[in-house]
C-alpha cells in the first residue's frame, strides 16, 4: 500500500505543470518572506554556512542549493537531453543543430546588448554576462503550465536549447570569474567522468560504485574552480540510453524515473526559495528603468534572447542548415524564443558575482530585481503567446478528427 502511494506522488510529480507550480510557489514565497518583518529570519538562513571545513565545503545553505541541489536538475536535463540526442527528436543531425544554433544566438545578441547599454558603469565589463543564460526550470515550468496544447517537441526545443545555453553560461563564468582553476582537481573530474563512461559501457549497476564516484566527479569540479552543476549535465549526457536485448529499460530512463520527482519537488524549489528572496525597496524600484544597469539587463534579456534566439533560429532554417522542429511553425518558436528571456539561476548567479561590492552595494540588488521583473514579464507574454498558440493547435486538430 505505500510502494503505491509512493508510485503515484511519484508520478504526480513527474508531471510538469506540478513541479513548475511548486517551483513558481517557492519563489513568491521567497520574494514575500525576504521583503516582510520576517526577512531576518531569510537572510539567517540562506546564508547560515553548514558543511565541513575541512574540505572546504562550510558553505552557506544557499550556496548548497545552488551548486548542489541544482546539480540534480542539471543531471535530470541532462539524461533528457541525451535520450533525445540519441533515439529521440534529436538524433536528425540538422534537428539536434537548431537549438545549439538557436542557442549561440541566444547567448551572443543579449551579451551584445548588455555590454553596449551598460558601457563604462562599474561592473559592466564582466556584468554583461547577466543576461546571456535562459533558466531551464522555470521556462520548462511556464510551458508546462501555459504550453500544454503545443507539440511535444516544443519541450524538446526549449530543454535542449537551455542546457546549451546554460553551458555556455557556465563556461563563461569560468572564464570571466574564476581567478585560478585546480588542475589537479580538473584532472580527478576527468578521471572520475572517464570511470563512469567506463562503468555505464560495461553495464555495471550497481550503486555502491555509483554513489561515491558521483559525489567523488561534484566534489573535483567545485574543488577545480568551476561551477558544479556542470557535474550534473556532464554526468547525464554520459550515461547509456540504448536498452540491451532483454532489458526493460535503460539506466537514462531508470534514473530519470527515480530522481526527477525529487528534483521537481524538493531540489528546484529549495534553489527558488533562496535565490529568489530579493529586497524590494524604493530606491531599488525607482533605479529601475533609470539605472544602465539594470537598462542593460532588461534589454539583453527581453529584447536580445528573443531576437537572438528566434532570429538566429529563423535563419539558420531559412539557410537549410537546420530544420524546424516536428509539428512547430514559427509562431510557435518565436512564443518559445520569448520564454527564453526568463532568466533567473545563472543571471542572478552573475549579477552577484560581477557586482558585488560595487558602489555602496545597491548595484547588485537592483541588477536581481531587474532579472527578476524582466523574466516576470517574459513569463507573462510568452504565456499568452503559448495560450494563443494552443488554441491554434487544437482548432487543428478538431479540424482534423472531423
Amino acid at each position: 500500500m505505500i510502494s503505491a502511494a509512493r508510485s503515484e506522488l511519484g508520478r504526480y510529480l513527474r508531471t510538469e505543470t506540478v513541479g513548475g507550480s511548486i517551483l513558481l510557489i517557492a519563489a513568491a514565497v521567497a520574494l514575500v518572506w525576504a521583503n516582510s518583518p520576517l526577512s531576518d529570519a531569510y537572510f539567517d538562513l540562506r546564508d547560515w554556512q553548514i558543511g565541513p571545513s575541512a574540505l572546504h565545503l562550510n558553505l552557506s545553505v544557499g550556496t548548497w542549493a545552488q551548486d548542489g541541489l541544482l546539480a540534480i536538475f542539471f543531471f535530470v536535463a541532462g539524461l533528457e537531453l541525451k535520450r533525445e540526442l540519441v533515439v529521440g527528436e534529436l538524433a536528425d543531425r540538422k534537428k539536434a543543430l537548431l537549438p545549439i544554433i538557436a542557442a549561440c544566438g541566444g547567448v551572443l545578441v543579449p551579451a551584445i546588448i548588455a555590454a553596449t547599454v551598460g558601457a563604462g558603469t562599474p561592473g559592466m565589463d564582466r556584468g554583461w554576462a547577466i543576461p546571456v543564460a535562459t533558466d531551464i526550470a522555470f521556462a520548462l515550468g511556464v510551458l508546462a503550465l501555459t504550453g500544454s496544447r503545443i507539440p511535444a517537441s516544443a519541450r524538446v526545443f526549449l530543454l535542449s536549447l537551455a542546457v546549451v545555453d546554460d553551458l555556455l553560461a557556465i563556461i563563461l563564468i569560468a572564464v570571466l570569474f574564476t581567478t585560478s582553476l585546480a588542475m589537479m582537481w580538473i584532472l580527478s573530474a576527468i578521471a572520475c567522468f572517464a570511470a563512469y563512461w567506463y562503468a555505464q559501457h560495461r553495464r555495471i549497476t550497481t550503486p555502491f560504485l555509483y554513489v561515491p564516484l558521483v559525489l567523488l566527479t561534484w566534489y573535483s569540479v567545485h574543488e577545480a574552480g568551476i561551477h558544479a552543476t556542470l557535474a550534473g549535465v556532464a554526468l547525464g549526457l554520459l550515461t547509456r540510453v540504448r536498452t540491451d536485448p532483454g532489458e526493460e529499460h535503460a539506466p537514462a530512463t531508470r534514473l530519470e524515473h527515480r530522481i526527477q520527482p525529487w528534483s521537481a519537488a524538493i531540489c528546484v524549489p529549495l534553489f527558488a526559495l533562496f535565490a529568489s528572496g530579493v529586497p524590494i525597496n524604493g530606491d531599488v524600484l525607482g533605479k529601475l528603468f533609470t539605472d544602465r544597469v539594470s537598462l542593460a539587463i532588461i534589454l539583453g534579456l527581453l529584447v536580445g534572447k528573443t531576437v537572438g534566439i528566434f532570429g538566429v533560429s529563423w535563419l539558420a532554417i531559412r539557410l537549410g542548415i537546420a530544420t524546424k522542429p516536428r509539428n512547430l511553425g514559427l509562431r510557435d518558436m518565436f512564443a518559445l524564443s520569448v520564454l527564453g528571456a526568463i532568466g533567473f539561476t545563472v543571471s542572478l548567479l552573475v549579477a552577484d558575482l560581477a557586482l558585488a561590492g560595487i558602489g555602496d552595494g545597491s548595484e547588485a540588488d537592483i541588477a536581481k530585481v531587474a532579472v527578476l521583473v524582466t523574466s516576470l514579464a517574459a513569463s507573462l507574454i510568452g504565456s499568452a503567446l503559448l495560450l494563443r498558440r494552443g488554441r491554434v493547435h487544437q482548432a487543428r486538430a478538431a479540424a482534423t478528427d472531423v
